[in-house]
């Protein structure tokens, strides 16, 4: 576990170190790079992987920005360069998803493959949510969302007991929720949970995603993975969003990994690294040097 000086910060992150092509696990909210403590070990690849934490997430550090998504993608962008990762193959769950196609459509020569799952496929509409996301989402972006995310840690909580089909284990939760010991400290929290693109609102993720939405659809060169799962009542990638991602997503598989829950890497880590690590030896993505 390693800290990179990164802007005006610091960028924690882990690595299973290797001399091969760079594949970059990119976390969400309220995660951190631990989701990936039981996937990046089970990878089969003769690859260089790296999980890094999102400025203000995990061990990276809180610099007093505002947390909205165009400061993530900025210091992303800059702890890339920092680690002078190219022809990397992306991995995103959740926001992580997100910024790994932001950051593709931003630098198109510099990605290989992206596997993704859980995650921002498209703008979205109140009414398209179902009845428990759109209550969580009208909570959080109302009076109330402070009291739910800064003054209290039951978003965490709840995401790694509710948003999986088994609750992780206490040292576990006490790792997801070391980073956020205070209400300052939980703000990156609150601003991702107020960032999910409804209705054209807020404008300014809207357009990232729509811009991103343009790669997906034209980089025919870019294999892509969709990991689907089952038994989760809070999926963001259900039967119809996934048929979404088919008609819209070019050079795209799906591959389904079985019951889990939002956070899946919690539920299902070998399933999620043998369905990458197949995926990237079939379409030849990752060079051993």
């Amino acid at each position: 576990m390693v800290n990179i000086d990164v802007l005006d910060s610091f960028m924690h992150y882990q690595e299973v170190p290797g001399d091969g092509t760079p594949v970059v696990f990119l976390h969400g909210n309220p995660a951190s790079s631990h989701l990936w403590r039981n996937v990046l070990p089970a990878t089969g690849l003769p690859a260089r992987l790296i999980a890094p934490d999102l400025i203000g997430m995990g061990r990276s550090g809180k610099p007093d920005i505002a947390y909205q998504f165009a400061d993530h993608a900025r210091y992303l962008e800059a702890w890339f360069d920092r680690m002078r990762l190219d022809e990397a193959v992306l991995v995103g769950h959740d926001w992580g998803g997100a910024l790994a196609f932001d950051w593709a459509a931003r630098h198109p020569d510099r990605v290989r493959g992206v596997a993704f799952f859980e995650t921002i496929m498209r703008p979205m509409t109140w009414a398209e949510l179902g009845d428990g996301p759109r209550s969580r989402a009208r909570a959080m972006r109302g009076p109330h969302g402070e009291d739910l995310a800064l003054d209290r840690t039951a978003f965490v909580e709840s995401a790694f007991t509710g948003g999986v089909l088994n609750p992780v284990a206490e040292q576990d939760l006490l790792a997801y929720l070391a980073p956020y010991p205070t209400r300052t400290s939980r703000r990156p929290i609150l601003e991702w949970a107020r960032s999910l693109p409804l209705d054209g609102q807020p404008p300014e993720v809207t357009h990232r995603v729509e811009q991103y939405d343009k790669w997906l659809a034209d980089s025919h060169e870019v294999p892509k993975l969709l990991l689907t799962f089952d038994s989760s009542p809070t999926l963001s990638i259900g039967t119809e969003m996934a048929g979404w991602c088919a008609a819209n997503v070019t050079r795209l598989e799906t591959r389904h990994c079985g019951p889990a829950g939002h956070h899946a890497p919690e539920d299902q880590p070998a399933a999620i690294a043998e369905a990458i690590t197949d995926w990237a030896k079939r379409h030849r993505l990752i060079d051993a040097r």
